[in-house]
């Protein structure tokens, strides 16, 4: 693939305001785009991928830039574009190609100073494997699907069936990552398709569900791909109104059409539709699947958790940009909306968006409501959903409204996304309007399959019948969050009145002709209309000349029935009024006609088989040089069309750039892949076609009969538009002939019955473009007014009289008209002439006119009397139903009939010998139910059957011609009067009946047009020719009865009709017949499905043209019939213009009929094309003949039919052998080519050896084969079996139809036979090495070395998941080959069928879906034969094998099943019990009780062992059965292994071939043989000599080149028991062959319940050892892993996991104490994720003021943990009646929360640390350096300054600073601070360094004492004074301070003011001292003590001075001296 990183872009000079860049990258043809940011330097550091599949670079490959604005209000704004040659790449793959500051050009291409930096990258698959299969979470939604796989020509996918089939739907939820919120205990919900499941509840932001559910359909693929999938992440524990976290839902159709029908891994953004500020709230992994009938499910071999990087690259992209749009829906109006008549509606809008349904209000009793309203959807973009749908619902019943009409808006028709250009084209958002909308209801069409190319799915279907429309707007805006979805709209709406402007257009539609009917025995008649206009069911409108005069079916001689019109062609006239779309129309019409010529140069293209054919290249020129004409035709313009929208504008710069595109494409395009680039290109062209404004409702044509609709046709108004502009804007088919196939509405009709193939010319356009409409060259329009004037017999006279409530004047159905003087002509038409009559003789046709001989029967009726004598009944005569008839002998034979025998009577029946059969009469009828042949008492009548037969006379006119003859007589003798009368409920006749009772005759008035108006003159005709009022007058007489039984066809007296029938006839005569003849070349046919019936059962053509069929002859029953005849279809006759006739000629109907050996016939297919046409045979050329595909009900091509011519050819035929032939004896082989058969003696032995005898194993069959392979014939092989007495029955038969795999070549150099393998060895080897191989395989004690290292799983783990996988040395010579699928589907190996092929055998029946009855096994090859017998002839290609005595062949067959895969689902709880069963011939293996308990991924770890019979014994049957205890156990699946195919196979595949000749330890070679050996072998069966190694064994000489071994090892290995080198050397050279190395295969399971369905798959590989061969070598142990007690690393481990709590730092305080103050009662709780029941808690520390808290607690854990994978495991039960444990595998997941402490309120969550044991960020060793930066999962900083991460399984201890984080206002943010330390024991290790929880006992590995603590409690009381001083201090201390400051500086102040004039005084006096009394001294003394005494107390209050050692006072010297100065006599004071 090609990978690309897109790195940045600088833009120069900047723009302003701020560009919002986006780059664009052009790659063969697929355009990528990277996000879009803002700024004039953008980073964008986007990784964008191309696969190459098959198509490597080339020199001139290369990337083309383009750097766009995307912020620019218009629209896109280019900056610049470059382009990246990719040479370098090709020369140097491994390097990484880097563009820096490559300089952009602008658009004259002229450099500018803008620059990007790239780097490209090639990279191989085995880089991919390295480096892990990468996809981006940061890629928005739209790029995600821009992304998708695009393959040029890969866009036709397979065509689904429209019948409802099987599909099935998995969802498989893999893990969460941040999830929004605190503490949550989130679940996921899963709705599919309305059905709910759930997860597991889970705990914590990033929890692992690992869950799968299904679910299974059985639906209409439309319907099916219609349904959502809805996935919604739940918090648990949160109220219900709050409780959702995010949601993501799709459509299935979107699953179902992503590469793969998957999402494989994929990471969902979630976010909450109600809130649209909350952005992505979460990331969700899931695989979704979406199967059909025969599709894979993607195989996933990642792990189930892992934490590699690109994993984290995934899940690290900042956020999920999901583009958020609001779609707003304007609603206007709506008209027209009839639901039933005569009958108001209360009428209210649905919308249905992805789920979401919004409502108009309601209107009260109006068909026109004025809404004015604005529905507002929230969407992603792209929209995941594919329409919008509309519902008008009439509300009159609140409960259960009734749905008036639906429509439906497809989102890719009024939006794109860009990716449809390429280059600087970016898309735009869904826009609509303002437009009407066109309301659909009623009966539904029935489902197709579409025609090829049509971009539209069939998803949404409406009804047929016209509702209304509605008129509204859509407007999708990016950033305006609405407050409210419904809202009304306030201001005016008259800027959208100039699109309601209207016009009047008319329709006109010519019928020509009518063929292919089924018999209706009523008259029919055709009514057009356009929306209500000419519906006469709609009385609110004008009535219309919309219907055509009734008419009878006639018989056309074969099977069909046509309608006769001949040359009088009935003419529909409807005129409408709608909006002006013309603009809109013309761009269409132009569009298609380009579509239409790419088309079908396209199948002309397709129809040239031969590649070699010198037409394809003119062809391919051609194609080229018309689509490049086609698209540099200028579309007309939108810009500047006042009344286009801009919708218009969009889709017209859409349509203009893919034009120019396509025709840019032409002009460069190489003839290379034609097919599949014009393919592309058509799709392309499809994709803008569609038009959702089309405003103008589809042009319906309804058959009528009996007053009800039958069959319809609809026509598209545009494909018939006029348009002045010219041809090409007008519609391909107006004015033009156009065939028109009638279908039934849904569930009505027969199967397989055409209602009628119709010829028209339509011309619909804007009255005012009419004046001249001339619809064909030739034809005289006339205009009829029409009535029946009627009588009756009364008294044996004519008259009115004995009329009764009949009307005296009708129309042809009856219905009351008004009397030839009240018509009055029509505005703008003028009477031309007198009123005349004219007998409608196309009524009066006999309807036997075209068959050859008619048996006419008369019942003759006799009841018995009083007396029980029989006697004339009271109607004598009467026709098998009783109803009464003329007397035979009053019969008449018709004119141009004769009789050869008169009547008789039927003796052939169960009556007596005269004829009579008995009965009782039972009234009312009279007519007994049961009639018997023996006359009884009590029998009251009988009667018995006479007979003639008619025959027509052989005159010289043909039928068609009598006919023509007939309806063009006059008036005989006799007939002047014009009258027809009835007789007895038959048909009238012109010629009067003596039991005539009733007559009528039609009298006609021509109409004529007045001077010329400006428009056509029919489009004038509206409304009846009669007067309304007394035309409602007389409608009370209509609706009565007739009084005489007249034909039923006649009059219905249960019939309303609704339209008044005072309507004019418009016709189109053609008075110049013109003749034809047609030629139909008919040679062969084949069946294209080749697993179904392959046999034709008594196959005939049935050519039908026109009126006229013919058939060819019926040959015997033949897989490829061939009939070489021609049909002559002679005079045929057509009345249009020859001209018209060349460019649209009716289409030539062919049907492959059956009849099988009862002569019933039955239709298998049809074929329509238009035949070639020569008006001048001077002119004729011979067509080529081509191959026309046959077409079975619902569209599905199931065959072809063709002509070719002949070479001489050989084919040689390789029999090999019969199998599952359960019923055959003796069976023998048949192979027929064409008329060429050859067969094989029968095989006498075929229970004891199923193959053919060596004397009849090689056929060879000379034959007459076409000279293009495509012509060919099938190849058919028959088996026969031979019972007692001679009988020989086919007992199954296949066809091969496609011989081009079996042409060869057979005197090419290089071409080899196929050879048969040797299976029984041939002992030449000497004893030492037999001893030598024989020892090496008994060596057991090394194995028992390996056992700590790896095993057979680390094989497994390292082939699926390389990068994740323990490192081992060695692993390189042990490496397994994991096949994603059967081994028999890896396109290397050619199926296994390389020897012989297998085919399967069907029944020669005819059956659906046949089931097989056998296998034929055998090969062939066809090669040219010389005609001259003189010539050398080509050697045979099957030889004789002397091996063929090895069969059958005794081998020993082991079977290892590894593991299974998404499981179908059993029991109620989403999971089952699988247990496995094998079946091989009689014998079985398995136990029940094997069962792996509640699983859908089961790991095995079994091997089955058994011998076989190979070829008695050779299919294996691998069944998965799910274990029930009470109820039968069900069936998972069923795969099968053909082990013949195996053994035959030169691919080696008995035994797969290992990368190394171990002799010794877990992986050693396990094959009977030694490489030596298998290469002898090997080159014995390619016909090369046998390898010669040398003396040394380092060296082989081997075919005809010489090997050495340092080549294939430069240093000697030091793998431990690798073999010796000789057998190294073979090994390698083996593995140069090709062969099928040691491998695990992928089967996937079937159910019979679900045919086809993927039920899971299966990994496992078979070893079959021949035992002719030798002893096996030695068995795999795959036995699983599992933890275990004592056990190795590689295999699963008990572990023990110590987490010890020191402190925490900076946790958030959430509680205030008394004095306001924050503090948190801290504690820590702990859990491994899957383990919550053992959550463990740390004691509580409490009034933690500064977020610090001390514990010393230690939480231990025990886990299982499966290294290799990654992940704990645990089994446990989910209740308490649960019979086995689930297990259950989860990542090692430590969950750290910090809580604080409340009593009375719910504790409350402080933070969250959540750290993956096995991939886990470096603690910060102090708190400071300790920051939530540690767990960011994308880090933007440097490499070199990332937080390091590291496994602790590795490291085993750890301790240091961890953050826990909080959501907080939708983001999280750092909360506080964790020291831990954590430390992993292996169990054992953790026996020895036992250790307590908490601070328990053993209290050891360290010791924890408990933290010196402040104790807090009781503070208060205990001292308040100090508490208080503190609370003060704390809260006020720098007022205190500042107050303490100022207080000592006033202090001081007042000091100095007080004292400073005492000082002054006293210095200035200078007072002499003066002597007090000793009372007074005495006290100064005591004073002095005192001070000394208080003084004392100041060292205990001081904590920070010290106590002096001596504690005796000393008084100041100074004093002492003064006062013993003046007081001698007084003591010391020491003393």
């Amino acid at each position: 693939m090609l990978r690309l990183v897109v790195q940045s872009a600088k833009i120069d000079p900047p723009l302003a305001p701020l560009p919002r860049p986006c780059m664009s990258i052009d790659f063969r043809d697929i355009k990528k785009r990277t996000r879009v940011v803002e700024g004039n330097d953008p980073v964008w550091n986007e990784t964008l991928i191309w696969h190459l599949w098959n198509r490597p670079l080339e020199n001139d490959s290369f990337l083309q830039v383009t750097l766009q604005d995307m912020g620019s209000q218009k629209k896109e704004r280019f900056i610049g574009l470059a382009t990246v040659l990719l040479k370098p790449l090709l020369k140097q793959p491994s390097e990484v190609l880097f563009v820096k500051d490559l300089t952009l050009l602008n658009h004259s291409m002229k450099p500018t100073d803008c620059t990007v930096t790239l780097q490209v990258a090639h990279m191989s698959n085995q880089d991919i494997e390295k480096t892990g299969a990468e996809d981006h979470l940061g890629i928005t939604a739209r790029e995600a699907a821009s992304q998708k796989l695009m393959v040029p020509g890969s866009t036709a996918h397979r065509a689904l069936s429209s019948k409802p089939q099987h599909f099935q739907v998995r969802v498989k939820v893999f893990e969460a990552r941040q999830l929004m919120g605190n503490n949550i205990k989130p679940v996921v919900k899963v709705s599919i398709a309305g059905q709910q499941h759930q997860t597991r509840i889970k705990m914590g932001n990033n929890p692992f569900f690992n869950e799968i559910f299904f679910q299974n359909f059985h639906e209409v693929p439309a319907k099916f791909f219609d349904e959502t999938i809805l996935i919604q992440v739940v918090n648990s524990s949160a109220m219900r109104y709050k409780a959702e976290i995010g949601r993501f839902q799709t459509d299935i159709g979107f699953i179902y059409h992503s590469p793969g029908h998957t999402l494989l891994r994929k990471w969902l953004g979630l976010c909450q539709p109600n809130n649209p500020g909350s952005g992505v709230t979460g990331y969700l992994k899931v695989t979704i699947y979406a199967l059909g009938v025969g599709d894979q499910a993607l195989i996933d071999q990642k792990l189930l958790y892992g934490t590699d990087d690109t994993d984290i690259q995934i899940f690290k992209s900042a956020v999920v940009p999901i583009n958020m749009a609001y779609l707003q829906l304007f609603i206007y109006c709506a008209e027209d909306l009839h639901l039933k008549k005569h009958q108001s509606v209360n009428p209210q809008l649905e919308v249905e968006l992805i789920g979401e349904k919004l409502r108009t209000h309601m209107q009260t009793q109006t068909d026109n409501p004025i809404w004015n309203q604005i529905l507002t959807f929230r969407i992603q973009l792209p929209c995941l959903s594919s329409y919008i749908k509309f519902r008008v619902l009439d509300c009159r019943k609140k409960d259960c409204p009734d749905e008036i009409g639906t429509a439906s808006l497809s989102l890719n028709q009024i939006s794109s996304t860009g990716e449809e250009i390429e280059g600087v084209y970016s898309g735009f958002l869904p826009c609509f309007g303002p437009s009407f909308l066109t309301l659909h209801g009623g009966k539904k069409a029935p489902f197709r399959i579409q025609e090829e190319g049509a971009c539209i799915p069939d998803s949404v279907r409406d009804g047929l019948a016209y509702r209304g429309r509605v008129f509204l707007e859509l407007i999708t805006q990016i950033k305006s969050y609405q407050d409210s979805t419904i809202k009304d709209l306030s201001h005016e709406v008259t800027r959208i009145e100039k699109h309601q402007n209207r016009q009047k257009y008319g329709l006109c539609v010519i019928f020509l002709s009518c063929t292919m009917m089924p018999n209706f025995k009523e008259l029919i008649h055709f009514e057009v209309s356009i929306g209500h206009y000419g519906n006469k069911m709609d009385l609110n409108y004008k009535p219309l000349v919309s219907s055509t005069p009734y008419s009878p079916v006639i018989y056309d001689g074969n099977i069909y029935h046509y309608v006769p019109w001949y040359n009088t062609k009935p003419v529909v006239a409807v005129t409408s009024n709608w909006e002006d779309v013309s603009f809109r129309m013309n761009c269409l019409n132009l569009l298609h006609f380009t579509r239409d010529r790419l088309k079908a140069n396209l199948d002309t293209l397709k129809s040239t088989r031969n590649p070699k054919d010198p037409a394809l290249l003119y062809q391919w020129e051609k194609l080229l040089r018309e689509l490049a004409e086609d698209c540099k035709r200028p579309l007309p313009c939108m810009t500047y069309q006042p009344k286009a929208t801009s919708l218009d504008r969009k889709r017209w710069q859409l349509r203009s750039l893919l034009l120019q595109e396509l025709a840019q494409k032409a002009k460069q395009a190489k003839p290379k892949d034609m097919v599949a680039t014009a393919e592309d290109w058509l799709y392309r062209l499809n994709t803008v076609l569609p038009e959702p404004q089309m405003g103008l409702p589809d042009v319906m044509i309804w058959l009528v009969a009996k007053e009800q609709r039958v069959a319809y046709a609809q026509v598209p108004a545009h494909s018939v538009l006029f348009s002045p502009a010219g041809a090409l804007h007008s519609g391909r088919l107006c004015g033009k002939i156009q065939t028109l196939f009638l279908q039934y509405p849904e569930g009505e009709g027969q199967k397989d019955v055409l209602p009628a193939h119709l010829r028209v010319c339509m011309w619909l356009g804007n009255v005012t473009d009419s004046k001249d409409l001339q619809l064909l060259r030739q034809g005289d329009t006339a205009v009829y007014a029409e009535m029946y004037e009627n009588q009756a017999k009364y008294k044996d006279q004519w008259g009115q009289q004995g009329l009764y409530h009949c009307p005296n004047f009708s129309d042809v159905m009856g219905n009351k008209t008004l009397p030839m003087t009240d018509f009055q002509p029509p505005l703008g038409w003028h009477w031309q002439d007198s009123w005349t009559v004219e007998p409608q003789r196309r009524l009066l046709l006999d309807i036997d006119i075209n068959k050859s001989q008619v048996l006419e029967e008369v019942y003759e009726n006799q009841g018995r009397d009083t007396r029980g004598a029989w006697g004339p009944a009271a109607i004598p005569n009467t026709d098998v139903n009783g109803q009464p008839m003329e007397a035979r002998e009053n019969v008449k034979c018709p004119q141009g009939w004769h009789f050869k025998k008169d009547w008789v009577v039927e003796l052939n029946h169960a009556v007596d010998s005269k004829g009579w059969e008995y009965g009782v009469g039972i009234p009312p009828s009279g007519l007994p139910q049961v009639w018997s042949p023996v006359e009884k008492t009590y029998h009251s009548c009988r009667r018995r059957r006479w007979a003639r037969v008619r025959f027509r006379n052989h005159g010289e006119l043909s039928h068609e011609q009598e006919t023509l003859s007939f309806l063009q007589l006059g008036l005989a003798k006799g007939e002047e009067e014009g009258w027809e009368y009835d007789t007895f409920g038959s048909k009238f006749h012109l010629n009067p009946q003596p039991q005539s009772r009733f007559r009528r005759r039609c009298w006609r008035r021509r109409l004529a047009p007045n001077k010329d108006k400006g428009i056509a003159p029919i489009f004038l005709l509206e409304g009846s020719l009669a007067m309304d009022l007394k035309y409602h007058a007389g409608k009370e007489e209509d609706s009565k009865t007739w009084p005489w039984g007249l034909d039923r066809q006649f009059r219905d007296p249960q019939r309303q009709d609704t339209r008044p029938p005072n309507l004019p006839f418009i016709y189109c005569t053609f008075n110049k017949p013109h003749y034809y003849q047609l030629f139909c070349y008919i040679y062969q046919a084949r069946n294209l499905v080749s697993n179904q019936i392959l046999t034709f059962q008594g196959p005939f053509i049935r050519v039908v043209f026109l009126n006229h069929s013919q058939c060819t002859q019926t040959l015997r029953s033949s897989a490829g019939p061939t009939w070489a005849q021609t049909l002559i279809f002679q005079h045929l006759l057509l009345y249009e213009n020859p001209q018209d006739t060349k460019e649209s000629p009716p289409l030539v109907v062919l049907e492959l009929w059956q009849r099988d050996f009862w002569g019933k016939e039955s239709l298998w297919g049809r074929s329509v094309w238009p035949p070639m046409v020569w008006l001048d045979l001077q002119d004729r050329i011979l067509p080529p003949m081509r191959w026309h595909p046959l077409v079975k009900e619902l569209g599905k091509e199931e065959g072809e039919i063709l002509a070719s011519c002949e070479l001489i050819l050989q084919t040689e035929i390789l029999a090999w052998g019969l199998r599952n032939m359960k019923k055959a004896s003796s069976p023998q082989l048949l192979v027929e080519f064409g008329e060429e058969s050859l067969r094989t003696e029968p095989i006498r032995d075929f229970q004891t050896n199923p193959n053919f005898p060596e004397s009849e194993s090689v056929l060879v069959l000379t034959v007459l084969m076409p000279t293009e392979e495509a012509y060919a014939l099938p190849l058919v092989v028959k088996v026969v079996d031979n019972w007692a007495f001679g009988q020989q029955t086919v007992t199954g038969q296949a066809n091969i139809d496609f011989l081009q795999p079996y042409f060869c070549d057979p005197w090419a150099q290089d071409y080899m036979h196929p050879k048969l393998p040797t299976l029984s060895e041939k002992k030449h080897q000497d004893f030492l090495g037999y001893l030598y191989r024989k020892f090496w395989f008994k060596s057991s004690k090394a194995e028992d070395e390996y056992e700590h290292e790896v095993d057979w799983w680390s094989k497994l783990f390292w082939a699926t998941d390389e990068h994740k996988s323990l490192k081992y040395k060695y692993k390189d010579y042990h490496t397994l080959k994991v096949y994603e699928c059967e081994l028999e589907a890896v396109p290397a190996f050619q199926g296994l069928q390389d020897f012989c092929q297998t085919f399967k055998l069907y029944q020669e029946q005819p059956k659906l879906d046949s089931p097989v009855v056998g296998e034929f096994k055998g090969l062939f090859r066809i090669y040219p034969f010389p005609e001259n017998p003189e010539a050398p002839k080509p050697p045979l290609q099957f030889l004789v094998w002397p091996e063929r005595e090895d069969f059958p062949q005794p081998c020993l067959v082991r079977v290892y099943m590894v593991r299974a895969i998404n499981l179908q689902p059993q029991d109620y709880n989403g999971l089952c019990d699988p247990y496995v069963i094998l079946k091989l011939g009689k014998t079985e293996l398995g136990n029940r009780d094997m069962y792996q308990p509640n699983t859908l991924d089961p790991i095995f770890g079994m091997m089955f062992e058994l011998t076989c019979n190979i070829p008695l014994e050779k299919d294996l049957e691998i069944q998965l059965y799910d274990f029930d205890l009470f109820s039968p156990d069900d069936k998972i699946g069923t795969t099968v292994i053909d082990l013949e195919n195996r053994l035959l196979s030169g691919f080696g595949a008995h035994c797969g071939l290992s990368k190394s000749y171990c002799q010794s330890g877990p992986f050693r070679w396990r094959d009977q043989m030694p490489p030596s050996y298998l290469l002898e072998r090997y080159a014995k069966r390619k016909g090369l000599p046998p390898p010669l190694f040398s003396p040394e064994e380092d060296a082989v000489f081997y075919n005809g080149k010489k090997f050495k071994l340092q080549s294939f090892e430069p240093k000697t290995p030091t793998v431990h028991g690798l073999g010796p080198k000789k057998e190294r050397l073979a090994l390698y050279l083996l593995h140069t062959q090709g062969l099928v190395p040691e491998h695990v295969e992928t089967r996937t399971l079937y159910s019979h319940s679900q045919p086809g369905i993927d039920q899971g798959k299966v990994q496992m590989w078979v070893d079959i050892f021949p035992k002719k061969l030798g002893p096996p070598g030695p068995q795999v142990n795959i036995n699983p892993r599992k933890p275990k007690r004592k056990a190795s690393e590689h295999s699963g481990h008990r572990y023990e996991l110590r987490c010890i709590i020191w402190k925490t730092a900076n946790v958030d305080l959430v509680d205030d104490n008394l004095s306001r103050e924050k503090t948190s009662d801290i504690y820590i709780k702990g859990w491994l994720y899957g383990l919550e029941k053992d959550m463990q808690k740390t004691d509580i520390h409490y009034h933690s003021l500064t977020g610090e808290a001390d514990f010393n607690w230690r939480f231990i854990f025990t886990m299982d943990y499966l290294a290799a994978e990654r992940t704990c495991v645990q089994s446990q039960k989910d209740y308490i009646w649960s019979l086995d444990a689930t297990s259950m595998k989860f990542p090692a997941r430590l969950i750290i929360q910090v809580w604080d402490n409340d009593i009375f309120s719910p504790d409350d969550f402080l933070g969250v640390l959540e750290l993956d044991l096995s991939d886990m960020p470096l603690p910060a060793r102090h708190a400071k350096q300790c920051s939530i930066r540690m767990m960011d999962a994308d880090p933007k900083w440097p490499y070199f300054i990332q937080y390091k991460h590291f496994s602790l399984f590795k490291k085993k201890t750890v301790t240091g600073w961890w953050p826990c984080q909080v959501l907080d206002g939708g983001k999280w943010r750092l909360s506080g601070k964790v020291k831990m330390s954590l430390e992993i024991l292996s169990e054992k290790e953790a026996l020895i360094k036992p250790a307590g929880r908490g601070q328990s006992e053993p209290n050891q590995y360290p010791t924890l004492h408990p933290p010196l603590r402040t104790n807090t409690s009781f503070t208060w009381l205990r001292s308040p004074v100090q508490n208080f001083c503190y609370i003060f201090w704390k809260r006020y201390r720098f007022k205190l301070i500042a107050f303490m400051v100022i207080s000592i500086i006033a202090l001081m102040l007042f000091n100095f003011i007080y004292s400073a004039p005492h000082y002054l005084a006293m210095s200035w006096i200078k007072p002499q001292l003066q002597l007090y009394p000793p009372i007074k001294i005495f006290n100064i003394i005591n004073s002095l003590n005192t001070s000394n005494a208080s003084s004392s107390i100041l060292p205990t209050q001081d904590p920070n001075l010290k106590p002096t050692i001596d504690h005796e006072w000393k008084l100041h010297p100074g004093p002492t001296n003064h006062l013993s100065d003046i007081f001698p006599e007084l003591p010391a004071p020491g003393d």
